[in-house]
């Protein structure tokens, strides 16, 4: 039976996080892969089957917090996960920074997106680690040289009075959104007129049948398929391909082998 992957997430008041869990473990047996669950919302990646993979998002989303939840789902040669998780944790993405809330700014869709990177009084600016800029970006972008996400938050302090002062948008881009919409709120409380692509690369990838012509590169993924294209097919970079090449990387190519050997 064909495999399929879906990512989700929703910022969302959940003040029975701990069962909402346990809920989840049970709504997610038939399944592999993580869901993060903390008070501020759900974080997910899921493979399976399509009825499987059916079943679960008709059963989320009868709950009315997760009523119109959008799941990204695109087919799998390779099997993404070896086992399922759902982990409690405090946030959902850990940005490191106090304060603002999720989701402020302008959400932006694929093709307004296309318009947007061709401006000068637009900043482009990928938040994601320096490896998967290395792999994979929109052109033109700037890369903030970070090795880990919670180090985004210290490149944007340090160049946002720039920013301001030469009166330019910050116009982010993520994998699938989640991590522009964590930090979007705290870089408002700078003073930053912020704009996020909507749905991150993946959506742009599926919206737009051209999408090679803004990107250059593949897009890494946090599972087992390491990488996709930009018509969403795995492609065959391999785990030495990401992080070769930049000793700063070199603890999460060690990492990534003892997951795969264990898995």
């Amino acid at each position: 039976m064909p495999l399929f992957h879906i990512a989700f997430y929703r910022f969302v008041a959940l003040t029975d996080a701990d069962a909402f869990a346990d809920h989840l473990r049970h709504l997610t047996r038939d399944l592999t892969g993580s869901v993060l669950v903390a008070e501020e919302g759900i974080n997910g990646v899921l493979a399976g089957p399509a009825p499987a993979l059916d079943a679960f998002e008709a059963a989320l989303t009868a709950d009315a917090r997760f009523a119109g939840m959008v799941f990204r789902r695109t087919a799998c040669t390779t099997p993404p996960f070896a086992r399922m998780k759902v982990h409690r944790k405090p946030e959902i993405v850990a940005v490191g920074r106090g304060g603002g809330e999720a989701m402020a700014g302008t959400a932006v869709s694929p093709e307004a997106w296309r318009d947007l990177m061709g401006r000068d009084d637009v900043v482009v600016l990928d938040n994601r680690n320096a490896f998967e800029y290395r792999l994979g970006h929109f052109k033109g972008a700037v890369d903030p040289g970070v090795h880990h996400f919670r180090d985004f938050p210290e490149y944007v302090e340090a160049h946002a009075a720039q920013w301001k002062a030469e009166g330019r948008r910050v116009a982010m881009y993520c994998t699938g959104g989640i991590r522009c919409d964590k930090t979007s709120g705290w870089m408002a409380g700078l003073g930053l007129d912020v704009l996020r692509l909507d749905g991150g690369i993946l959506n742009y990838f599926e919206r737009l049948p051209d999408a090679a012509r803004d990107w250059a590169g593949e897009c890494f993924v946090f599972d087992n398929r390491i990488a996709l294209d930009t018509h969403l097919q795995e492609t065959g970079t391999t785990l030495e391909d990401v992080y070769a090449g930049d000793p700063a990387d070199a603890w999460r190519l060690a990492r990534a082998r003892r997951l795969d050997a264990a898995g």
